[in-house]
């Protein structure tokens, strides 16, 4: 039976011993063929894996926001192939990425799915947050209209206090400070907010404040990874 197997990637320019076990780079050694979101990126990130990994031996296929349907029925014959491993830009595959779809094109086709453990900038930012770690919901990005922003983030704070789930999102980095604003000005003073930048990296900020405490000291959020927790 074929493996697919699901490689965690680094999260931040930390060294990939310190986030990543060793499991995962020996696995990597296996490995001839990768699927991958952006094959630069995942050449930048075996390189620092495995040292002196000789490319000229592998092969990729790309699998992004950009891949059409057809062409993630492609990449079975792929799977098909030889063992496989699945690479994301951050984090871990099959979470808030395009992994999921070959991975279910997987379980219909009899091959192996193996996750292997690593940083999940999600997982990380929950069990940091102090918030309800027994009842949450990731709901991916918020829509970038602001008045359709502005909706979705009360329809969240509302749906936490009836709930009571912690409600996790994420933004582009570029428009994390045009959601923060967003989030300060449209919910309750009493509403929790974490907010988990840049984890595992060098700046690494995690802190969980009532919204009245964000008005009074705002942090600069403009390009770095952040991961949003709302419990009202």
């Amino acid at each position: 039976m074929r493996k697919l197997f699901l490689i965690p990637s680094l999260l931040s320019e930390t060294d990939s011993f310190e986030v990543l076990p060793s499991r995962v780079t020996d696995v990597i050694k296996d490995l001839t063929q990768f699927i991958v979101e952006d094959i630069r990126e995942a050449r930048r990130f075996l390189s620092k894996v495995v040292r002196n990994i000789k490319f000229a031996h592998l092969s990729f296929c790309v699998l992004n926001e950009h891949t059409k349907p057809n062409e993630i029925s492609e990449l079975l014959s792929f799977i098909q192939n030889s063992d496989t491993g699945i690479i994301t830009d951050a984090g871990v595959p099959g979470v808030a990425d395009p992994g999921a779809e070959i991975i279910r094109i997987a379980h219909l086709n009899n091959i192996q799915i193996v996750p292997l453990v690593g940083p999940s900038s999600i997982l990380m930012a929950l069990m940091s947050s102090g918030l309800n770690g027994q009842n949450f919901a990731f709901v991916g990005y918020l829509p970038i209209k602001t008045q359709e922003r502005i909706k979705r983030i009360r329809e969240l704070e509302k749906r936490s206090l009836i709930e009571k789930q912690t409600q996790i999102f994420i933004e582009a980095p570029y428009r994390n400070m045009q959601l923060l604003n967003d989030i300060l000005s449209n919910c309750r003073i009493s509403t929790l907010l974490t907010i988990a930048a840049d984890i595992t990296g060098r700046n690494e900020f995690i802190r969980t404040r009532t919204i009245k405490e964000w008005k009074e000291k705002i942090p600069e959020l403009n390009k770095i990874p952040t991961v949003f927790l709302l419990q009202s």
